[in-house]
């Protein structure tokens, strides 16, 4: 397994967000994370690489998270190592304020990259379907790019530091049809190369680009599966419910 969590219990404060969770993912695969607003599915996605140690009142109450052999949490482990190692893209897209050039090399810079940035940057755009549109222009800002534009160019970002899995919040949620169908076949055409993680709500999206689902209400999981079999076969009839519109 690349990521896996063990009697996962999570909260901000008091409140108690993720009950004694277990979920495994393999390599080179797509895993939906799919359940009504507020179920702890985001939570979950941040913890995967540390991105709730910038939450003053997040704790994890038990349980444990090992990305591969490493044990996420232990004190013994760079909170930065495991963010580079297990990238990020977030719903709304949020390039740098700078060029689409910086926008790319910022990341490895700072990390000490030795290798030839232009072709860091030429190869990360053309891993995320963008290079076409930009490489005429990469010294203008990220900024003025269109939102799906500027989404590739997040995910290209997160290329660039050469993950091994990366995370997708909500990625095409605030995108039109035509720029969530460019992302939706960006991510089919990555699975080769990482894993990914995606939170999303759309439920035609998650059969279309995820090959297993994990499925998520009141902080618990229901049911974890491949995705035909949760679609077309759920085990759980508050699965089935769900992803037949009766609830969520």
């Amino acid at each position: 397994m690349v990521i896996a969590a063990k009697n996962l219990t999570l909260a901000y404060g008091k409140n108690i967000i993720v009950k004694n969770l277990s979920l495994a993912v393999g390599p080179t695969t797509v895993t939906a994370l799919i359940g009504p607003s507020g179920c702890g599915k985001s939570t979950l996605l941040r913890t995967f690489n540390r991105m709730n140690d910038f939450v003053p009142s997040f704790r994890m109450v038990s349980g444990n998270i090992h990305y591969r052999d490493l044990d996420v949490y232990s004190n013994q482990v760079d909170p930065v190592f495991v963010r580079r190692r297990i990238g990020m893209v977030f719903q709304k897209p949020n390039p740098f304020p700078s060029s689409i050039h910086k926008n790319i090399t910022w990341g490895p810079r700072i990390n000490g990259f030795q290798g030839d940035l232009d072709h860091l940057v030429e190869s990360s755009l053309k891993r995320a379907a963008l290079w076409d549109e930009v490489k005429d222009k990469l010294n203008s800002s990220g900024l003025a790019l269109s939102g799906g534009q500027q989404q590739r160019l997040c995910i290209a970002r997160a290329i660039a530091m050469d993950p091994d899995v990366i995370l997708m919040d909500e990625p095409c949620s605030a995108l039109d049809p035509a720029s969530t169908a460019r992302i939706e076949d960006l991510i089919t055409e990555l699975k080769d190369r990482f894993s990914m993680l995606i939170v999303t709500h759309n439920m035609q999206q998650a059969s279309r680009i995820s090959q297993n689902t994990a499925f998520m209400l009141n902080g618990e999981l229901v049911e974890y599966g491949t995705t035909s079999q949760i679609f077309n076969a759920p085990a759980q009839r508050l699965t089935e419910d769900y992803i037949m519109g009766r609830f969520g």
